[in-house]
């Protein structure tokens, strides 16, 4: 028989406020129940048995297709469910996710005028999923030890984290309720590990519009640029943070209690993360992802959990056009995936279609920062199919063979990360775009030399970082509404966001 909390029982909730407060309760009571029992079974008393505690859950029910009228909120593709039943998903982290559950029941409230049902799951925690953010008990313990955790604790279990319904495959058995989010609270909980671990950096340092980069010529500007903002008393930012939760406020504000915590790391984590903070999170994040779509799908599929408002890859690429100089920016309107790291998951005959709104604000970037206009702007800017491949030495096979797929595409560049990015923004409902910077052109003789690779860039990294930049501070002034497109919504679709 497991050692459980006390139980929480369901309650019925009209306010939204309210539900999450109970939520916060759960949540609170659960993790402080496996806490004190991690403590002393690091002291070495696990005479309690088998120690469990479960995340809390929110339900609906619904007998009608129909939805309240409500002009507002009858343009966004989020925010109900699909029709009459049972819908209920598993809740985490409530410090961290408080807004964006808020947001969630305000709108199931508003659109069903049904009660949400908030009470206690089944589905335990794991007793990794409980530390505390510095908390490390269980450095503490012999081999010995830690294999008895087995024992006394629930670990993660993969079979509650899969992505099957992000991918449209779950299939909810008889009698089981429908999905309200496309992920799970282990799920989450397990990402918001992984994001510590590649990055660097905690997941509330996290902003809701994010840059990717395949190279650290941008993140370097980055930087640069983040600190150069905290020296601005006026900067709309409040804080620049970098790997092993370095932070630095902006000139005026006093340290928050946490930042004493932050040290930099001996060495960069893998794939180091570093946030320009507003008070709203509604700042930017940018990522250096390294080379290769592996590594474009292994960071994704973490920060999807964060729910962001977008994410946009700047990077470098192949030019496959004579007509294209060095340093010319392709804006990607379509994806050849050759990547192949999402074919289990996304089949390759889904579409990933180019979003309207990320498009017109790259665009638009890219003439504010270059003040370049109609014809001038056009010379420095092409439109088109963006190819990207798992082979960095594509250039090598036999027979011309890739060069004839990326012919018969049309593709006018070449990378290794796009596609993989933008599927997986479209796979997890996360508004996404690219633009590139053409660093050589291999099928035409132009490789990268290094005395030709300094001044490239020298010239162009800094303004393509602007050009990023630019682009997410035009998309916030348009509203997070605005972003998440009926696009990269499903037939019968979640209603959290």
């Amino acid at each position: 028989m497991p050692h459980l909390p006390t139980f929480i029982a369901p309650h019925r909730f009209t306010d939204a406020a309210a539900a999450l407060a109970q939520v916060q309760r759960i949540y609170d009571n659960s993790i402080a129940h496996l806490r004190g029992a991690m403590q002393q079974f690091v002291a070495g008393d696990d005479s309690a048995g088998h120690v469990r505690a479960c995340y809390p859950l929110v339900r609906i029910h619904t007998d009608t297709v129909s939805r309240m009228a409500n002009p507002e909120l009858a343009r966004l593709s989020f925010g109900f469910v699909a029709g009459p039943g049972r819908f209920e998903t598993t809740l985490t982290r409530p410090d961290l996710y408080a807004d964006y559950y808020l947001e969630q029941f305000r709108l199931l409230l508003q659109n069903h005028g049904v009660e949400l049902e908030v009470g206690t799951s089944s589905q335990p925690i794991p007793v990794h999923f409980s530390f505390a953010e510095h908390d490390h008990v269980e450095g503490s313990l012999s081999p010995e030890r830690r294999m008895r955790m087995r024992d006394v604790f629930d670990l993660p279990d993969l079979a509650a984290m899969d992505d099957g319904i992000a991918n449209g495959t779950y299939n909810p058995k008889p009698g089981e309720p429908q999905p309200l989010a496309l992920f799970t609270a282990p799920r989450v909980d397990y990402s918001l590990h992984r994001l510590r671990h590649y990055t660097g950096t905690s997941p509330e340092h996290f902003q809701n519009f994010v840059l990717f980069t395949n190279y650290q010529f941008y993140i370097d500007e980055f930087i640069a640029l983040g600190h150069a903002a905290m020296a601005d008393a006026g900067s709309e930012y409040i804080a620049f943070v970098e790997p092993g939760n370095v932070v630095t406020r902006r000139v005026g504000l006093a340290a928050e209690a946490l930042d004493a915590l932050g040290k930099e790391p001996a060495r960069l984590p893998q794939m180091p993360g570093y946030h320009l903070v507003r008070a709203d999170h509604s700042g930017i994040t940018m990522v250096n992802i390294g080379v290769g779509p592996a590594n474009a799908k292994n960071i994704t599929d973490h920060i999807a959990v964060l729910r962001p408002h977008t994410w946009i890859m700047l990077g470098h690429c192949a030019g496959l056009r004579t007509t294209q100089q060095l340093g010319d920016y392709v804006l990607a309107h379509g994806y050849v995936r050759e990547d192949h790291v999402l074919d289990e998951e996304l089949p390759l005959w889904v579409p990933i279609p180019a979003l309207a709104e990320i498009q017109l604000a790259l665009e638009q970037a890219v003439a504010d920062v270059t003040q370049l206009k109609h014809a001038e702007l056009k010379s420095i800017m092409r439109t088109g199919t963006v190819a990207s491949t798992d082979n960095r030495n594509w250039e090598l096979l036999p027979d011309n063979q890739a060069q004839r797929r990326f012919s018969q595409s049309r593709a006018v560049a070449l990378d290794m990360e796009s596609a993989t990015i933008a599927a997986n923004g479209f796979r997890f409902r996360v508004p996404y775009g690219t633009l590139l910077c053409v660093s050589d052109k291999p099928m035409h003789g132009e490789i990268k030399l290094p005395g030709m690779a300094n001044h490239f860039y020298r010239e162009r990294v800094d303004q393509h970082l602007r050009i990023g930049i630019r682009a997410l501070e035009l998309l916030r002034a348009q509203g997070a509404d605005q972003l998440h497109s009926r696009k990269l919504r499903s037939f019968s679709e979640v209603a959290f966001q």
